[in-house]
């Protein structure tokens, strides 16, 4: 176990135990599901047979079903590809390059981002399938022997790169995915008492044992797959630019594609992530697990990341006019002035100007603020692929091949499809697996637990048993800036009743003076100032404290009239024995 530094926040909050985090991760899966679930999966499951339909329509009619033209051999579809492999990105960047680098408030996240990447890949998978119209000759793709000798696919084509790189990406992930799940399928065949539910986790969970070999060989295949899985966070979207890099048009042809396009896939990533996470949260009742300090986490990196895109959009421009190239000027100019200058506006306010009020900490951990800003980002990095592709195609050298691109209902028919396709599996992973990791999460409870964070460290129910009507764990609301703490008023006492309350509370602690006085400002909340006012009311050491219970806070709170209830909350009599048995 790692030794945590106070001042860090809990990463889980509450007197958890191991057993609380297996009830409260897996209480979804073991009851019932509730009526907004059946609504949500089935409003969804109508997109997505829309979706197929649309699909079934346009391989049996063909891709002029779209409103591509001759100009505009790109638009929605590509749009929609680059799209949904941005969002894939944040999964493994948080479950390989977080876990790599030890940071256990991924912890919280991993699991549900994993599940994000592997149903945004399969939808992002549709549209190169699709765009090929003939699907049923797909197959011509792969270097096979025919008729007219071996039918070789261009290598040198970054479209191939593509797919070398996005299904590995994929089988990756799943693999990374696959292996984090089992020992908490293990865990839900153990507890479930169904047959049918009994023997279908049973088979997922490949017989795991939990004995210790088995968990070496855990860590040791998360290990090499989260290494495996590092250098395609940063390749997969890096080889997605070069479908617009490798190319002579003008606003395609540019060398900071790679990296833009990475920052650009983590900044939509991580948004997506917030979006589903907090609906999770909320839904599932996960706040212990999923608090203000994660999503601040999520948002700094947001905000970097958001960043980094605002930069490569400026020198973008920059490098337009600096280059002296006419076509290239006109290129960005057109995007920003043309006809298609909303889609531009919307680029820029949703994926510069938005990502900027996080520099605020109150916004960046306001879970409302974050909601919708997270919606407003994914928004705006749609809109950003849709620039780069159909406004730098729609004017091309010949002024007479100008047109405009319009979406016709199979584009906006697919696209829904695909929305609804994705948020079906997600809300059936959200059902029947874990969506937090509950053998992950229990290894960092004694280091990041408040709990034992805070020094107590005996588990749920301890305090029920010695002497204490509340816990004193401070809830999510009494430690997060955002929220509002309800402090009760201190009644007012006059001099002779702060006599004889005084009075009493020294006879049930017992006497001290200055001479063998502790120092108090080792206990959390006591600081110099209140220091001196305990010792005012006659309070030096530890062994008063530790003797002190409800009522004896209430006179505390009345004597001295600042921070009302916090010496109940925090629990100065269990840290004040603590204390003395450290000393001794």
């Amino acid at each position: 176990m790692h030794k945590e530094s106070d001042i860090r926040i809990p990463l889980i909050l509450g007197d958890k135990s191991y057993k609380d985090i297996t009830d409260d991760i897996i209480r979804p899966i073991e009851s019932k599901a509730p009526k907004g679930w059946y609504i949500l999966i089935t409003i969804f499951a109508i997109f997505g047979l829309w979706g197929v339909g649309c699909i079934v329509y346009l391989l049996g009619t063909g891709i002029g079903t779209w409103g591509l033209n001759k100009t505009v051999e790109w638009a929605w579809d590509i749009t929609n590809f680059v799209w949904w492999v941005g969002i894939g990105h944040a999964g493994t960047l948080i479950s390989a390059v977080l876990l790599l680098f030890r940071q256990k408030w991924r912890m919280a996240i991993n699991r549900a981002a994993e599940a994000m990447t592997i149903f945004a890949v399969m939808m992002a998978g549709l549209f190169p399938l699709i765009h090929m119209g003939r699907l049923w000759v797909g197959y011509w793709v792969f270097p096979l022997p025919n008729q007219f000798g071996s039918l070789w696919v261009n290598f040198n084509s970054p479209l191939l790169w593509d797919v070398f790189a996005i299904s590995t990406y994929f089988s990756v992930g799943l693999v990374f995915w696959y292996i984090g799940l089992i020992p908490d399928f293990a865990t839900i065949r153990d507890r479930v008492t169904s047959p049918v539910a009994k023997r279908a986790y049973s088979v997922l969970s490949f017989g795991w044992s939990g004995n210790a070999k088995a968990w070496n060989r855990f860590e040791t295949v998360s290990l090499v797959l989260a290494g495996l899985a590092t250098p395609l966070v940063f390749s997969v979207h890096s080889i997605v630019s070069f479908d617009f890099a490798t190319s002579i048009i003008p606003g395609w042809h540019t060398t900071i594609f790679p990296p833009y396009f990475v920052s650009g896939a983590v900044f939509s990533g991580f948004a997506m992530v917030q979006t589903l996470m907090l609906i999770l949260r909320k839904a599932f009742r996960l706040e212990a697990y999923l608090h203000t300090k994660h999503i601040e986490y999520m948002n700094i990196v947001i905000m970097v990341t958001g960043s980094i895109v605002g930069v490569a959009y400026i020198t973008e421009l920059f490098i337009s006019w600096y280059s002296g190239v006419e076509y290239e000027a006109y290129a960005f100019l057109n995007r920003a002035t043309g006809p298609y200058w909303w889609a531009y506006a919307a680029m820029m306010t949703c994926n510069v100007v938005s990502p900027q009020f996080f520099w605020s900490r109150k916004l960046r951990t306001s879970l409302t603020f974050t909601f919708v800003l997270s919606i407003v980002v994914n928004i705006g990095m749609w809109f950003e692929r849709f620039v780069i592709i159909v406004t730098s195609i729609h004017r091309d050298y010949l002024p007479s091949a100008w047109t405009y691109f319009h979406p016709t209902w199979v584009d906006i028919g697919v696209y829904v499809g695909t929305m609804g396709l994705f948020f079906v599996l997600y809300l059936l992973f959200a059902r029947y697996f874990p969506v937090m990791p509950i053998a992950e999460l229990k290894t960092i409870l004694k280091s990041s637990g408040q709990n034992f964070k805070e020094g107590y460290g005996n588990g749920a129910g301890y305090y029920d048993g010695h002497g204490h009507d509340d816990h004193p764990i401070v809830a999510e609301d009494a430690m997060i800036e955002e929220d509002v703490v309800e402090i009760s008023a201190v009644k007012e006492l006059s001099s002779e009743e702060i006599e004889i309350t005084n009075k009493s509370l020294l006879e049930r602690l017992g006497g001290a003076d200055a001479s063998n006085k502790d120092d108090l400002k080792l206990i959390s909340g006591v600081g110099p100032v209140l220091e001196e006012k305990l010792n005012e009311v006659g309070i030096f050491t530890y062994a008063q404290i530790a003797k002190m219970a409800k009522q004896d806070y209430e006179a505390l709170d009345s004597l001295i009239g600042s921070f009302p209830e916090g010496a109940e909350r925090d629990d100065w009599a269990a840290q004040a024995a603590k204390l003395i048995n450290e000393n001794n």
